[in-house]
């Protein structure tokens, strides 16, 4: 499986085991979107466009932008608009433009009401188009403005005196005449053609004359982010932070899994793995916050995997011997033993108990719920009493009747600072560690086969801190 599809079915899960604690956060982020809407009023924009006729360099455009927003604009859309208390500075964060194609110019205006937002767009555009006009040369008082048309005087007047010589000159009687008359027509030509080029480079003849294409819209809806898009986007944010938050509490999880760190933290061998029915218990702690944690979903882990299905009552019961079998070969003696349960972990407790169960029953001496006397060839088998230890604080019954300890947990829920802790609460109370068993919560199976007897299952035990096997 790849990354990505791990990625997937670990989001899958957070949202499957959380989604009371999601949809509660999901709307918590709705509320909190639908207040910051509240704190800012809704805005509606729209935009006046301009056209810039001629030809036009991209940066001459950008120019036009700037000049568009500039101060001297503004300020004098804002004292044509003469609103109260708002002025030049606090229009220009509520004017915008940008160069469209075509060599049009979209000013944007934003205000709290939709008329607003037209005639700040309007009036804007159409100061734009003043002061353009003027630093292009449209004022016909300036000396720039003054020198092209004087020019055009002065190449008329020639062109006047040019027809005149040729009049003058001897109508073709003699072939210097004809050459003159040539002569003073090209020059008349020339200077007609230098004058319109004079007029298409004048940048205050193709570059004046900007027209405003209209009035600005009146807008129909509000500005981004609208109320709606605040709410929308609280309730993603607060969506992904939970997913992310969970994802960033697993990857910091250092709670063992496998079997092999399981061991090495105890110092022991693993005996077997035991399969408990039934879904994943809840834990029994009491206070505020646990029953906080109980109303939200959250006393249940969600990264662990889907527990497998279960097999049939049989088959259990043949790990659970199989595990007690394997104690029994360790041990060189009957002896008494503690099952260590960490408090908390229902599943070991059950599994616990199971085995308990199982040592009552195991066939191995002559008389079950009794130890083999010393000069008895059979080595009997040990008695199991389970004790529930605390892993914040442990604490094992000093060594008396028995001796030594067996460590029954599920994987996946402590870490090896806990169960290094277990051990050496062992050690301290002159306790071995004789083995270590994993409880594995399984699914039962939905319905029971027909064709089995109904009390070949052996009953679930509710195991005490005192529960004792070998005795009937």
């Amino acid at each position: 499986m790849s990354d990505e599809s791990i990625r997937l079915v670990t989001i899958g899960r957070i949202v499957r085991r959380r989604r009371r604690l999601l949809t509660i956060l999901v709307v918590v982020g709705a509320l909190v979107g639908y207040g910051t809407s509240l704190l800012f009023p809704p805005r509606y924009t729209t935009s006046a466009s301009v056209l810039l006729p001629g030809a036009w360099e991209e940066r001459e455009l950008l120019t036009q932008t700037q000049i568009a927003t500039s101060s001297v604009v503004v300020d004098r859309a804002a004292a044509k608009l003469d609103w109260a208390g708002v002025g030049g500075s606090e229009l220009r964060d509520q004017v915008s433009a940008k160069a469209a194609e075509g060599n049009i110019v979209k000013i944007s205006g934003t205000a709290d009401t939709p008329e607003r937002a037209q005639r700040l767009s309007d009036q804007v555009a159409q100061q734009f188009v003043t002061f353009a006009g003027r630093i292009a040369g449209d004022s016909l008082d300036t000396e720039e403005a003054e020198q092209p048309e004087a020019l055009r005087q002065m190449v008329v007047r020639t062109s006047r005196r040019i027809t005149e010589l040729a009049d003058a000159a001897d109508p073709g009687r003699t072939v210097e005449s004809v050459q003159t008359r040539t002569e003073l027509a090209k020059l008349r030509t020339a200077l007609q053609e230098a004058v319109n080029k004079l007029d298409e480079s004048d940048p205050a003849a193709n570059k004046a004359g900007m027209v405003v294409m209209g009035p600005a819209a009146r807008p129909s809806g509000e500005a981004p982010p609208t109320r709606t898009q605040l709410v929308a986007g609280g309730a993603l944010l607060f969506f992904l932070l939970a997913v992310i938050g969970h994802l960033t509490a697993a990857r910091t999880n250092r709670r063992l899994r496998t079997e092999p760190e399981i061991a090495a933290a105890l110092g022991s061998t693993l005996l077997g793995t035991v399969d408990v029915p039934g879904a994943r218990d809840r834990p029994k702690d009491q206070g505020s916050w646990a029953r906080v944690r109980r109303l939200l979903g959250a006393d249940v882990r969600w990264d662990l995997p889907t527990p497998r299905t279960s097999g049939d009552e049989a088959g259990r019961q043949l790990r659970y011997r199989r595990v007690y079998a394997r104690l029994r070969d360790r041990l060189p003696a009957a002896r008494r033993l503690l099952v260590l349960v960490p408090d908390g972990d229902e599943t070991a407790r059950r599994a616990a108990g199971q085995l308990v169960a199982e040592a009552g029953t195991d066939p191995s001496s002559g008389s079950p719920g009794s130890l083999s006397s010393p000069g008895s060839s059979n080595r009997g088998y040990p008695l199991l009493r389970v004790v529930g230890i605390s892993v914040s604080r442990p604490m094992v019954p000093d060594r008396g009747t028995e001796s030594g300890a067996l460590v029954v947990l599920s994987a996946g829920s402590w870490t090896a600072g806990e169960l290094a802790g277990i051990a050496e609460a062992c050690a301290d109370a002159k306790h071995e560690v004789v083995g270590i068993v994993l409880a594995d919560p399984v699914l039962d199976r939905p319905t029971r086969s027909a064709d089995r007897p109904r009390d070949a299952a052996t009953p679930a035990l509710a195991v005490g801190d005192n529960v004792t096997g070998g005795a009937r």
